[in-house]
């Protein structure tokens, strides 16, 4: 039987089992296969400040997501998976580039027109590409994702945008950011994650007989908390003001992902398209914000605790990729690259990639993690990871801690365990040596 909240499609995908409904039903099983294409289609949807605990996939109880959650159940989830930095500029560049960025050894007015994107690989193999969201990798036009390898955008540079009259009221003048390409364009009034929603259903309509990269960053649930109309009435059930403008916000954000699912669908799409859904850092604490859930993990946007850089990653093809699986190796937003050129049989970038491919990740919970240690930075602080053993340090205090046994980070091991710090000490020295000296050559 479906939910009530569900319509038949929603159920149909939540219920991940579309092979079985063809053999289970006499109707359904006379349906010619459905022919593969040689390169599948991409999209990769990137959430605004989303929270560990805000799906109901990843343990969330108080706001709906069944969208999201049916596209997890669809494919696999990764319940260790991390950004390159707890901020969104360096964060976003890591996905799209398969190189590490962070906030505090490199420059964040914009990522470097030598960088190659994902829609520079997917256009070299003569995929169409745009991107239809929130930018924010710099804002004059040299940085501009139509310099980047996107055909098509339509979207903002700046870190936020009221969704209604598509101006940027954050800091200077007032100024209107909405763009399409490199003009302005005006549409006030219009819902602007609808128009996400809009862009997206013309731009799959209009290149289903070719592949195509589509990358989706919803400006949803960042500030400022504009949900759809109606959606705050869902959330009755919660009772502090923030948290649920802020749920209002994720079903928001949740619905449009439905919907973009639902024209994959009517194209007959699906199999041939390869979702990603992931976001971009933890939940912000900032004044004109708030309201996210890092669930049990400790810190929120802009630290390197576990709630800042832990975020949720889900990918899903149906008949390629399994169904309903957990993965709990770590793994890096840099891996995203290396991944999707594995899956698609693109090329990828001719240079040095910090990332590595999921796809034996994916494929067996056995497989081991693409990295044995992994390291951060954030401004003056710093954290690295080596198998369950984490040091965050923030204000020049280290913090050791056992995520296999404290994944909240509560109790501090350091004083027990000097050879571990002072061995991640000197192994942070030298990475970011490494990592400086890299970019400084244009490595």
């Amino acid at each position: 039987m479906f939910s009530p909240g569900l319509s038949r499609r929603q159920a149909l995908r939540s219920l991940g089992a579309g092979a079985a409904l063809l053999a289970a039903s006499p109707l359904l099983s006379c349906a010619p296969p459905p022919t593969r294409r040689s390169q599948p289609n991409v999209i990769f949807i990137l959430a605004d400040d989303l929270g560990y605990g805000d799906l109901g996939c990843y343990g969330g109880v108080d706001v709906r997501t069944p969208n999201i959650d049916a596209l997890a159940e669809s494919g696999t989830r990764l319940s260790q998976f991390y950004v390159t930095a707890p901020v969104c500029t360096p964060s976003r560049m890591s996905f799209l580039t398969g190189r590490h960025y962070n906030y505090g050894t490199q420059s964040n007015l914009g990522m470097r027109a030598s960088e190659v994107t994902l829609a520079e690989m997917f256009g070299a193999a003569g995929y169409r590409t745009a991107l239809f969201g929130k930018w924010h990798m710099g804002i004059p036009e040299e940085f501009s994702p139509n310099n980047q390898g996107f055909d098509e955008f339509l979207g903002y540079k700046n870190g936020a945008m009221d969704s209604y009259s598509h101006y940027y009221y954050w800091g200077g003048i007032h100024r209107h950011v909405l763009m399409h390409n490199m003009e302005e364009l005006h549409e006030d009034g219009v819902y602007f994650p609808d128009i996400i929603v809009r862009e997206s259903t013309r731009f799959i309509e209009q290149n289903k007989d070719q592949p195509f990269f589509l990358y989706l960053p919803f400006n949803l649930p960042h500030y400022p908390l504009q949900p759809a109309p109606g959606a705050l009435d869902r959330f009755s059930h919660i009772t502090d003001p923030l948290r649920r403008q802020y749920a209002a916000c994720v079903w928001t954000l949740d619905e449009r992902v439905g919907q973009i699912l639902d024209c994959l669908e009517d194209n007959g799409l699906r199999e041939d398209t390869i979702v990603v859904f992931a976001s971009d850092h933890g939940p912000s604490n900032e004044e004109r914000g708030g309201g996210g859930s890092a669930g049990s993990l400790r810190g929120h946007k802009a630290t390197l605790w576990e709630g800042g850089i832990r975020v949720p990653f889900i990918i899903s093809w149906p008949e390629t990729i399994a169904a309903g699986q957990l993965r709990t190796q770590p793994a890096m937003g840099t891996d995203l690259l290396p991944t999707l050129a594995a899956y698609t049989g693109v090329a990828p970038p001719d240079r040095r990639l910090d990332g590595h491919s999921l796809a034996a990740v994916i494929k067996s919970s056995m497989a081991p993690p693409p990295r044995a240690i992994m390291h951060w930075i954030y401004a003056k602080d710093w954290a690295m990871r080596e198998g369950p053993w984490k040091l965050t340090v923030e204000n020049d205090v280290g913090f050791l801690a056992n995520l296999d046994n404290d994944p909240g980070e509560t109790r501090n091991l350091g004083a027990e365990r000097q050879d571990l710090m002072q061995r991640f000490v000197a192994s942070q020295t030298d990475w970011v040596r490494q990592l400086t000296r890299g970019r400084a050559a244009g490595n």
